[in-house]
């Protein structure tokens, strides 16, 4: 599979979890925390949107040669230099990879109101995100 064919395959998933996190987006806060799987549903599909939008941004990079991030956040800093996203895009995406470290690594501690603020408000930010780096790379 080339690069630009892992792009596509990654925007295509992006797509379809913002799909299914659309759904959920119609329950309220206390729904989703009450409901241990419909809390599970959640927390997981919003770690595999954003953890897909990472590995978007680390493909084009290697794509586009650019140089290598040492970190998760950095790879939008560098699509930023590039002029592949916009400084307020950059600043958003950048706290999503914080919050999918948040996801990862205190699963046990998760802040449900930061969780149900994200699924309510920010997951515009990855869908400007995938229109971004579609219109950079013409696909």
């Amino acid at each position: 599979m080339t690069n630009l064919m892992l792009i596509e395959d990654k925007i295509s998933s992006i797509k379809k979890y913002l799909k299914i996190l659309e759904r959920y987006k119609k329950l309220s806060r206390k729904e989703i925390e009450q409901n241990i799987d419909l809390r599970g549903a959640v927390e997981r599909y919003l770690y595999l949107v954003t953890q897909a939008t990472i590995d978007l941004a680390e493909t084009i990079i290697a794509y586009k040669k650019f140089r290598k991030p040492t970190t998760y956040s950095e790879n939008f800093d560098i699509l930023k230099e590039e002029t592949v996203i916009s400084t307020d895009l950059t600043k958003n995406m950048i706290d999503m990879a914080g919050f999918r470290n948040i996801m990862t690594h205190d699963y046990d501690k998760l802040d449900y109101k930061k969780i149900y603020d994200v699924l309510k408000n920010k997951l515009t930010d990855i869908e400007k995100f995938v229109k971004s780096v579609s219109k950079y790379l013409s696909i």
